[in-house]
């Protein structure tokens, strides 16, 4: 039973990121280049880049080519309706979530 769970959790894993919520977040309003990304939400281009190639690699995130520029775009619609069902479960539970003492995050970089 529980290896059917494992690709849920890895799918979990993936988001479990500030940042990577953050640019997912964004690209849920369309396309955006690295650099774009960068200014939007205050992150160094590495972390970008990094969180972004994370993204793709869970087939969450794809990109088209412009000349020398990379759009990169949300690549499953249903994407959005789990962090919409993900925000109706949060502001149901309040605070127990981010209170929760063995999952709590502290952000690694401000997001704005």
């Amino acid at each position: 039973m529980r290896e059917g769970l494992v690709p849920a959790a890895v799918l979990f894993r993936s988001l479990a990121d500030p940042a990577r919520l953050a640019i997912v977040r964004r690209l849920a309003d369309g396309e955006a280049r690295v650099v774009d990304l960068t200014g939007e939400l205050g992150l160094a281009q590495s972390t970008v880049s990094k969180h972004l190639a994370c993204l793709r690699e869970c087939g969450l995130v794809d990109y088209r080519a412009e000349g020398r520029q990379s759009f990169y775009a949300l690549s499953r619609p249903e994407l959005l309706d789990l962090l919409a069902a993900a925000e109706a479960l949060l502001e149901a539970t309040g605070e127990a979530v981010a209170l929760c003492p063995n999952y709590a995050v502290e952000p690694k970089e401000t997001l704005s």
